[in-house]
């Protein structure tokens, strides 16, 4: 039997997120596709949890529009001038 308690508090074991405002990653590569140069972005928010995984929204200086992506599509940029 299963009892659920009343005034029982919310879980906080969701994931939290890795990046923060202004840091520069990159778009992780996935096999057979060809990785633009590795293009680099700025995370510019972060986004509620979606399947498990933090999100984060996302721009490059080479576009006009910002992304929507999770977590582990992404990875932090080793030399953001290069």
């Amino acid at each position: 039997m299963i009892r659920f308690q009343q005034n029982a508090r919310p879980r906080t074991d969701t994931p939290s997120h890795l990046f923060a405002i202004g840091q520069t990653v990159r778009m992780k590569s996935r096999t057979g596709l060809v990785n633009k140069a590795a293009e680099l972005f700025e995370i510019k928010s972060r986004l509620p949890v979606k399947d498990g995984s933090p999100q984060y929204r996302i721009r490059s200086d080479q576009e006009t529009h910002e992304r929507v992506t999770t977590e582990d599509n992404l990875e932090l940029a080793d030399n953001p001038a290069s």
